[in-house]
């Protein structure tokens, strides 16, 4: 790495979850190495920034990833900390991820105000969700829905569900573990129904292995 043993730097990106992802491994990282000091050095994405167009349209989950791998690069930063299900299967050419942290729930998460379960929600109904994925797979087994995307971070989100905009929304029950919304869950999609996405609930550490 570039910088001295004695200090390291994370880079991440600055939403509350992801906040909270760097501090969970920054806290890790100091009670293994207590003479470390370990910063986070806070990042907005392209990811971050365009929220007016489906992910799938605009260049994917790499878009989320690309300006902590820029920092990587040119030693700003010495790890990056992603959500797994955010890192692209094929990584750019001298970096490498080098460990995963403990698991989380990697189940998708119902969250709604009125009903409890997909299965609940009467037709034309609007649902929620920032992911092709379950898009795809939630229409395939529900035609009668609309599902409609769903950007922004997890606030935000759960401030379009309140002010009426969808009937029902779909996220990574992670999230909202990891950031004490778990009373927000009022169920589970079943992996029949939408299966979830690799690595989803697991944290990546990834590093410029040049």
């Amino acid at each position: 790495m570039k910088s001295s043993p004695q200090k390291l730097i994370i880079a991440s990106r600055e939403s509350a979850l992801a906040m909270w992802q760097a501090k969970h491994i920054q806290a890790r990282l100091q009670t293994l190495y207590p003479q470390c000091n370990v910063q986070i050095l806070g990042m907005t994405t392209t990811g971050d920034q365009i929220l007016d167009s489906p992910l799938a349209r605009i260049g994917g989950k790499g878009l989320f990833v690309k300006e902590l791998e820029t920092a990587l690069a040119d030693g700003s930063a010495d790890l990056a900390v992603h959500s797994m299900k955010d890192v692209p299967m094929n990584l750019p050419e001298g970096f490498a991820l080098v460990a995963t942290g403990e698991r989380e729930d990697p189940r998708d998460a119902f969250v709604s105000n009125q009903f409890n379960a997909l299965e609940e929600l009467p037709d034309g109904s609007i649902v929620g969700t920032s992911s092709l994925r379950r898009q795809s797979q939630i229409q395939a087994r529900f035609p009668h829905l609309k599902i409609e995307s769903l950007r922004g971070n997890v606030q935000t989100r759960l401030r379009k569900l309140d002010e009426g905009q969808y009937a029902a929304i779909i996220l990574a029950a992670a999230g909202l573990i990891r950031l004490e919304l778990g009373h927000r869950i009022r169920g589970f999609i079943a992996p029949t129904d939408s299966i979830p996405a690799v690595g989803q609930g697991a944290l990546g550490i990834e590093i410029n292995a040049n």
